[in-house]
């Protein structure tokens, strides 16, 4: 792979990460003159079901992205012994899961601020018809002050009317929403929000909102609802926000666009 990887201009570093069935690295770039994360993925590793149907979609989908707060990706490249490059942008400040252990709860000014990036991100992507599916901590990388999204392992091109609903389980169960837990038909944009309430409440809070160790019981606290610790004095705004992001009825959580009117995002 090295040299592979090296006869198309791209000298590779450490390891950034790994997932399920891939590998991140960083690489020094000749063409770029800069540094590069690049994503290998190899097909003999990987379910069929992978390779025949998520892996084509998500070359699909990451070709067509273009936003500040969403990785680039530079080229894509195929080797002869079955390993697919993805060679993307390098956020260089890790993860804010990461972030978020380091510095413990965020003051809502710093919250909000990633917060809203991430919401102009997936309004982005739902706007293309893109659902990302699969949006947790991790996936949120950060580049300097700048929230970047990755990862669309699990993206998913919506049909012209948007009306598809989707069957697969997708993504980690932590962040996902009840109905997906459930294995019911859903609307996976509004699965995407009820994943970024997770998220905000992770950047308020420094914790999960609900205990994934335990499914039935997790299923149980997601309808009763979110509490957040008085000690951290969160605004009745933002409560507000998140109340509405991890509601459990799908059909009254809001779509992107309501998220972002929102005035805990709308005003400074």
């Amino acid at each position: 792979m090295e040299g592979f990887l090296l006869a198309h201009g791209y000298q590779l570093g450490r390891t950034l990460g790994e997932g399920t069935y891939s590998k991140v690295k960083e690489a020094f770039s000749q063409k770029h003159q800069k540094k590069v994360a690049i994503k290998i993925i190899d097909k003999k590793e990987v379910p069929e079901d992978f390779i025949h149907k998520f892996l084509p979609r998500e070359l699909q989908i990451v070709k067509c992205l273009n936003h500040r707060n969403i990785i680039r990706v530079h080229e894509m490249l195929k080797s002869a012994k079955g390993k697919i490059c993805l060679v993307m942008e390098l956020a260089e400040d890790g993860d804010i899961f990461d972030y978020v252990l380091r510095e413990g709860p965020l003051p809502e000014p710093r919250a909000r601020a990633l917060f809203r990036q991430l919401v102009e991100a997936v309004w982005y992507c739902h706007d293309s018809g893109v659902v990302h599916r699969d949006l947790k901590c991790e996936n949120a990388l950060l580049q300097g002050n700048t929230l970047k999204l990755t990862d669309f392992d699990f993206a998913k091109q919506l049909p012209r009317d948007r009306q598809e609903l989707s069957w697969t389980f997708c993504g980690s169960t932590a962040y996902a929403a009840p109905e997906v837990l459930q294995g019911i038909p859903h609307d996976s944009c509004k699965g995407d929000i009820w994943s970024m309430g997770i998220i905000l409440y992770i950047l308020l809070c420094a914790r999960m909102p609900f205990d994934d160790t335990n499914i039935p019981q997790m299923l149980h606290q997601q309808q009763k609802g979110v509490s957040v610790p008085g000690h951290l004095g969160i605004s009745k705004e933002c409560q507000n926000l998140l109340r509405m992001l991890l509601e459990p009825d799908a059909t009254l959580r809001p779509s992107i666009e309501v998220v972002s009117r929102h005035p805990w995002l709308t005003n400074p």
